[in-house]
């Protein structure tokens, strides 16, 4: 152990340091806040981050393609992942997985594009599945793909503007010279601040097409050219003419698409091969599992998913004597495999964001691609001239060579060389330096006559070219060529179906569920159980919550539909056979969480219909009375809720499904009986009629109770009649009262 002495002195600092304004709390208001700190953030997201612009690509998949074709992978081998991710870093400051899961969707092996772009190999995962991950980018190899050459033909001729990288090391560009609307080609989705964009693709030549058509009639009709959406992973899109012309006449719209299957011929199984962009096998998969577990599907004995390298493929076993087509007509509606594809066409247009239909598209990558096409052959102009410009001066050389080479051989110093060919001549400095840099060896009568029959073939392509860049008509023309010229060499065959009699009744039909008897059993705090006949005779007494009771006991059946009446004037619509069998030891469904009941809603009635026949009677507080038809309250769609079922002018005391017309006893708070004949209450269209009189009532009086009347209640039941609504009631008899209690 060291002595004291030996141990190691602390040091004092003599740095008195302390941190400015430590402490204190600085009011700003929240407008400077959000203009200093998040207005940048969002236009950050926005602009250069989630919303892709007219070329089509957002940045990050701009800056990986551009770094693979500075890496020469245009045309080379192809080269490990790792080695794109790297070197796209000095572009995209950003990790590398980030970088690399963008470029794993742009593969031809993740599937998730109509044309891709980079041509991979390896295992790249799958969009349509969620559990399918791609291996790691030191194990992929990937190069650009053929279509690529569309994408940077003309780069290399001005045809886009150049900005600094991050760190201004080296340059990008800031958009793809693109010679096809790849905006459309392919689906980009992306999530800003404030703003998404989600834009579903299109077969490349039915674009291409449509493109050319648009740019000699800018008002013509699309819908012949351009069918609909072309989804990579297939599907049959329900075709819907109003729908399709909102998104290609306003970018806003969904599209609902189907999966594609085929049943056996014996009928034991059904293969699903193509399933909606917006879903995964996993997720289908669950769905079924679950809807087999909860009784709803009985036809299905075993699923799995036999997706392997020929494609993907979703396997369902179906039980003997099953019908696979209505079973597949079911599972459309109940899972995703029938799902909706929001169309939200946010794209930047010379950096601002506008959503645009397919129209205002194709129109805005016009006029990007004419600017595109107009530099293009301004650079080629510029290079023609250039080289006429030093052919001319060659050919005033070719008047006496022997001239030129005396002045070369007579000049003493080197610098000397160009001013005397241009005195000698009559040349400019720059034709003077190209006849100085020529061989010595070319410096002969052949080689210049070679090069200065250039000279007309230079002046015919410069009046060519000027002569379209003069001409608007000739520059459409050019990329109408260009266009004709890709469809034709990348061009493939749809892969989306497209169902033009779609049988809406059949795809909303109800589904088929096994109908037997129940008894069903409604609490008055809300707790609701179906009971079978079988577990209903095994059973002992029905369990309820402490301090509930029995409200409703029916005989019906588990096809048999429900509407629930609360005191909200709603009615909440719901079926027998949505609920589990249950058994008499349970305490049930608490409907308010089941049907989801609006906060401090609570249940007044339960009317059990299947074909919607008779009336609903509702007896008010306020003494009048209103009979409806039940059949109003059927929908053709499944509408789970219904507001302002019945009037909201008075308390509603009691409500009666009659399928005949019967007597009703109403009781007011001053103690009268009325005997009401719903035969004299006319029938109502209306939810909400306030219905008619039944009973006279003084102020602050009001109806208080409602029962069906029960032959033999009243020793003299005429007492309480009256001939003509409303009626005042009378007050009970002594032999009424007694029979009333012993009723009661």
């Amino acid at each position: 152990m060291p002595r004291k002495d030996e141990l190691p002195k602390k040091r004092k600092s003599g740095v008195k340091a302390r941190i400015e304004g430590a402490g204190k709390i600085l009011a700003q208001p929240i407008t400077r806040t959000l203009t200093e700190n998040y207005m940048p953030y969002a236009m950050s997201v926005i602009i250069s981050r989630a919303i892709p612009e007219i070329d089509g690509f957002k940045p990050s998949h701009r800056k990986i393609l551009y770094t693979m074709y500075k890496m020469g992978l245009l045309t080379g081998a192809r080269t490990k992942s790792a080695n794109v991710v790297g070197q796209t870093m000095r572009l995209n400051p950003h990790g590398d997985m980030a970088i690399y899961e963008t470029m794993v969707r742009l593969s031809r092996g993740n599937e998730a594009l109509l044309h891709a772009y980079v041509d991979s190999k390896g295992n790249f995962g799958k969009a349509y599945s969620r559990d399918m991950a791609f291996a790691a980018s030191r194990y992929t190899e990937v190069k650009l793909d053929s279509i690529c050459n569309e994408l940077f033909r003309d780069i290399d001729k001005k045809t886009v503007d150049f900005v600094d990288n991050y760190d201004s090391t080296m340059q990008e560009p800031t958009l793809l010279p693109t010679a096809f609307p790849s905006i459309l080609i392919n689906s980009n989705i992306g999530i800003a601040v404030g703003m998404a964009s989600s834009i579903c693709p299109f077969n490349l030549t039915e674009v291409c097409e449509t493109t050319i058509r648009l740019m000699k009639d800018p008002h013509a009709d699309m819908m012949a050219l351009l069918k609909a959406p072309d989804f990579p992973g297939g599907g049959m899109i329900l075709y819907n003419k109003d729908t399709l012309h909102a998104v290609y006449e306003t970018g806003r719209g969904s599209l609902r698409v189907r999966a594609r299957y085929q049943l056996d011929q014996a009928g034991r199984f059904v293969e699903i091969t193509e399933i909606p962009p917006t879903t995964t096998v996993e997720a289908i998969m669950d769905k079924i599992v679950e809807l087999v577990k909860s009784g709803k599907v009985r036809e299905i004995s075993d699923i799995r998913d036999e997706t392997d390298l020929s494609g993907l493929k979703l396997t369902i076993d179906l039980k003997r004597g099953a019908d696979g087509d209505k079973l597949m007509s079911r599972l459309y509606r109940m899972t995703p495999l029938e799902d909706t594809f929001g169309c939200n066409f946010n794209v930047l247009v010379a950096g601002r964001p506008q959503v645009l239909g397919v129209r205002g598209l194709l129109q805005a990558w016009t006029a990007f691609r004419v600017d595109c096409v107009r530099r293009r052959l301004q650079f080629d102009l510029m290079r023609a001239q250039d080289r006429l410009h030093l052919l001319r001066g060659l050919e005033k050389i070719l008047l006496d060579i022997d001239k030129a080479v005396h002045i070369v051989r007579g000049t003493e110093e080197e610098a000397e060389v160009v001013p005397n060919l241009m005195i000698g001549f009559g040349i400019d400095e720059v034709q003077a330096e190209f006849v100085a840099e020529i061989k010595l060896r070319h410096f002969n009568r052949a080689y210049i006559l070679q090069k200065t029959q250039e000279i007309e073939q230079l002046e015919r392509e410069i009046a060519e070219l000027e002569a379209t860049l003069g001409d608007h008509a000739r520059v459409l023309k050019l990329i109408a060529d260009e266009l004709r010229a890709i469809a034709k060499k990348y061009g493939k065959p749809r892969r989306s179906l497209i169902l033009y009699d779609v049988d809406e009744e059949a795809s909303t039909a109800e589904e088929a569920v096994p109908d037997y008897p129940v008894t069903l059993f409604l609490t008055r705090e809300g707790y609701f159980k179906k009971i079978t006949p079988q577990s209903l005779r095994m059973s002992g007494e029905q369990k309820l919550k402490e301090g509930d009771a029995l409200a409703k006991t029916t005989e019906a059946s588990n096809s048999c539909e429900l509407l629930l009446f609360t005191d909200r004037c709603q009615v909440y619509k719901s079926t027998v056979a949505e609920f589990e069998d249950a058994k008499a030891s349970v305490l049930g469904d608490y409907l308010p969480a089941k049907l989801g009941f609006d906060e401090g809603e609570s249940l007044h009635a339960m009317i059990v219909t299947k074909q919607y026949e008779g009336w609903l009677v509702f007896l008010f507080a306020d003494g009048k009375a209103a009979k409806v038809e039940l059949s109003s309250y059927m929908t053709k769609t499944r509408r789970h809720k219904l507001v302002h079922a019945y009037s909201d002018k008075s308390p509603l005391v009691a409500l009666f499904h009659l399928t005949e017309d019967k007597e009703i006893v109403l009781s007011s708070s001053a103690g009268r009986l009325l005997l009401l004949d719903t035969g004299a209450v006319p029938v109502k269209s209306t939810h909400t009629t306030q219905g008619v009189a039944a009973m006279t009532l003084k102020t602050g009086q009001a109806v208080t109770e409602a029962r069906l009347y029960v032959e033999g209640t009243f020793k003299n039941p005429g007492r309480y009649r009256v001939r003509r609504l409303p009626g005042a009631g009378m007050l009970p008899a002594p032999a009424d009262t007694a029979g009333e209690q012993l009723h009661f």
